[in-house]
């Protein structure tokens, strides 16, 4: 179906931050598949992992315990400090998953209209109820009555979370990004995931954070929340997860962790064995190779370096990120950019029409880098000439 706007390149092979077309031509990829392919293409241990597994066993169905969901829910448990796993095939599920997760909590507290709080410019998936609960209208032009149970407020503004507090009784959580990767690469005051859960545990309400985009080492920490050392109720992966590879996870604590039980949520695929070898092996590697701290030193490098050549650019608002998540905001909509550097042999990405949105894998080296910075350089400077 004619559901993408593809740009007119077919790759072939990668290997590494490099991938290369059908006709041989190379180009760096500063996109990772969108935040996917965090340890870079054709990374070995993956490879070894897949082919290992499929020549083992794919799939029984969650009918039947499976060690390797058992080890990777125990792995990330273990890096989260939370309890419980619910495994599914990707970030849409995921969020679904927590959606689902929260309504049933406030139904077992007597709440006869569970409502959860979200933000705007949020996004948190392409099925009814996580297109509802993004913050893009063009996500959800078209698909209405839209599913209800969701009160939308400003991303970073806590005093309209303390508003709805005091005069909304059906409030039972929080979704929130804790950056906005669709949304513009987004970072909110330092201290806002900590003022959030302090409203969530005087409310008893769930914190939950979509890290779909932000995990798996993405912004110099195995999970962005981590750099606010708090502990979410719920927190939902995918993307970075597999690598590649489909799957996606709900993560839960405390209270949260007990709330969905046998009947209430299920997945055909999701947690199977290839899945979760995969998934561990990403884990592994990650801390192994110790990658989100290289993703901090590479995306300090990225952020200064563009801050130094575009230092004196009219035209440029904001150069922003964390870790190797970084956004290069413009005056003016730059949806050209992104072919123009295609034919340069970079890949990249805008969001929010005016936001050029860098999410290289892990593995970048400056050498690397430097080539990024020159090439957006000089598009950026061309664009606003």
């Amino acid at each position: 179906m004619n559901t993408y706007a593809r740009l007119p390149v077919r790759f072939s092979r990668g290997e590494g931050v490099w991938l290369w077309d059908d006709e041989g031509k190379r180009y760096l990829d500063a996109l990772a598949g969108v935040a996917v392919c965090n340890l870079g293409h054709a990374h070995p241990a993956i490879t070894d992992a897949i082919c290992e597994q499929a020549g083992t066993l794919v799939h029984t169905s969650n009918i039947y315990q499976i060690e390797q969901q058992e080890l990777l829910g125990d792995a990330l448990c273990a890096e989260a400090n939370m309890d419980k796993v619910f495994f599914s095939n990707s970030g849409a599920e995921a969020n679904e998953a927590a959606i689902k997760l929260a309504r049933l909590y406030g139904h077992n507290q007597g709440i006869e209209h569970p409502t959860i709080i979200v933000m705007e410019n949020s996004f948190h998936g392409r099925t009814m109820a996580t297109l509802s609960a993004t913050g893009n209208r063009k996500v959800q032009a078209g698909f209405e009555p839209l599913v209800t149970g969701f009160i939308r407020t400003p991303y970073n503004d806590l005093e309209a979370i303390r508003t709805i507090a005091n005069t909304n009784r059906e409030v039972v959580a929080i979704l929130v990004e804790p950056i906005q990767g669709e949304g513009g690469v987004n970072i909110p005051a330092a201290d806002y995931l900590n003022e959030l859960r302090e409203i969530c545990d005087e409310q008893s309400w769930l914190l939950m954070l979509d890290e779909i985009q932000t995990g798996m080492g993405r912004t110099g920490k195995l999970f962005a929340h981590q750099h606010n050392d708090i502990v979410p109720d719920v927190m939902t992966l995918a993307k970075g997860l597999g690598n590649g590879f489909p799957v996606g996870a709900c993560l839960a604590s405390g209270l949260a962790a007990d709330v969905l039980a046998p009947g209430t949520h299920g997945s055909t695929f999701g947690g199977n064995l290839l899945a979760c070898r995969v998934g561990r092996t990403v884990v592994e590697t990650l801390n192994n190779e110790a990658i989100p701290a290289h993703a901090t030193e590479m995306g300090q490098y990225l952020l200064d370096g563009f801050k130094q050549a575009l230092k004196d650019q009219t035209g440029v608002v904001d150069i922003r990120g964390l870790g190797l998540m970084i956004g290069i905001q413009l005056e003016s909509d730059c949806p050209a950019i992104v072919g123009q550097a295609l034919e340069r042999g970079l890949l990249i990405n805008v969001t929010a029409g005016n936001t050029i949105r860098l999410l290289p894998p892990l593995v970048l080296e400056k050498t690397e880098a430097d080539e990024i910075v020159s090439i957006v350089t000089d598009l950026i400077q061309a664009h606003l000439e």
